[in-house]
């Protein structure tokens, strides 16, 4: 059963070294995952705080950035969260990151793994 899966963000982590990190890893959620940020004090003043803490908890590596926590996904862009929301759901609800797509000019149907590549890969 595969637990870990490599994703590419994006825009991708700038770190305070003004690095760029793109390529990175989540593992499955456990239910503690999902059970120990319900605890945090940010969550409870804020439940949209709550994706932030359960990405900290899921989220392995950031390029060379191996000690994630709520603080380096906060400073993520928008479309990087997204892109990382999107992708525990599909991993932990659907069991994959393959999403079916179709091809705006043909209406061809193919499946595209969202978890990252270069433009044009699949």
């Amino acid at each position: 059963m595969q637990t870990e899966f490599a994703f590419e963000l994006p825009r991708g982590y700038v770190d305070d070294s003004g690095v760029v990190h793109r390529e990175g890893v989540m593992r499955l959620a456990t239910a503690r995952d999902e059970l120990i940020p319900l605890r945090d004090d940010r969550v409870r003043e804020n439940s949209a705080y709550l994706t932030v803490v359960l990405l900290g908890r899921v989220v392995v590596r950031i390029g060379s950035v191996v000690d994630v926590h709520a603080g380096i996904i906060e400073d993520l862009f928008a479309s990087d969260l997204a892109f990382l929301q999107d992708m525990y759901r599909r991993i932990n609800s659907e069991g994959h990151t393959r999403s079916g797509v179709a091809c705006p000019s043909c209406g061809h149907g193919f499946e595209v793994d969202i978890a990252g590549g270069r433009l044009g890969e699949s």
